[in-house]
């Protein structure tokens, strides 16, 4: 009796486990990418942003509660791939590349990789890039995209060095997506006499959405229906609002 006892104990442990697990949502993320993710002083540099906002309220949707691991950018597709956390969200844009190896949500939006250069740069197009060195976050689509098209490429773990590089000059031009260096280039030009510009013409246009693992069609389809209702009423465009980004449904790529 007492065996049996223990039997269904552990049993019950072990069930109450796997419902805990269920409840919760564990996303990667690189919060150095403003305003999708950022650590926030007043929130004691906890991860903040457009993106955490959208995923908290699908959380409350499904009943889970939100569990943020921190990370390089280029740390988090190959964690999700492993098996290590639910969900990708890093301002990751949605390619055939990348399909081949994760699931992707629906697009919550459509971005652009911009062009950045220091006042004054002779610089003042895409067509003036070649021969050019240009900084990069690495891990991401605009690194993909410049070694494809045979720039001279200087990856760096991190934006804010990428920004750095092009400040210091050891780069011609920075490239980076549009709302991130929005973000980023108004803080700057803030502090300093010499300031960046965010040329007009971008490099290229993308739709950004959350990864996760393959044979997870389950959570997608679940996060499909909320982020959907999310869409639909507006909600997402009210939240770019509120970080003063400028949102570009996902259906204009279409």
């Amino acid at each position: 009796m007492k065996k049996l006892f223990a039997v269904l104990l552990a049993l019950a442990l072990m069930l109450s486990a796997v419902s805990a697990m269920a409840d919760t949502l564990t996303i990667a993320t690189s919060p150095d990418f403003p305003p999708f993710e950022y650590l926030d002083p007043a929130a004691g540099e906890a991860p903040v942003g457009i993106e955490i906002d959208i995923l908290n309220l699908i959380c409350e949707k499904l009943g889970m509660e939100l569990q943020i691991e921190q990370m390089d950018f280029e740390a988090v597709l190959p964690g999700v791939k492993a098996g290590k956390f639910d969900l990708g969200v890093s301002g990751i844009s949605v390619t055939d590349q990348r399909k081949k190896n994760a699931l992707f949500t629906d697009p919550y939006c459509l971005a652009a990789q911009a062009i950045v250069v220091v006042e004054g740069s002779p610089i003042t197009s895409k067509a003036d890039l070649d021969g050019k060195k240009i900084s990069v976050q690495t891990g991401t689509t605009a690194e993909t995209f410049c070694m494809k098209n045979f720039y001279d490429v200087s990856p760096f773990a991190a934006n804010a060095d990428a920004e750095l590089a092009l400040v210091n000059g050891k780069v011609d031009a920075w490239v980076i997506d549009d709302l991130t260096a929005a973000d980023m280039v108004k803080v700057y030009n803030a502090e300093h006499d010499v300031k960046l510009v965010i040329l007009d013409d971008a490099m290229t246009t993308e739709p950004y959405a959350f990864a996760m693992a393959k044979g997870q069609e389950e959570l997608q389809s679940k996060l499909n229906e909320a982020l959907h209702e999310l869409l639909d009423a507006g909600t997402i465009q009210e939240i770019f609002a509120k970080y003063e980004a400028p949102y570009t449904a996902p259906e204009a790529a279409e």
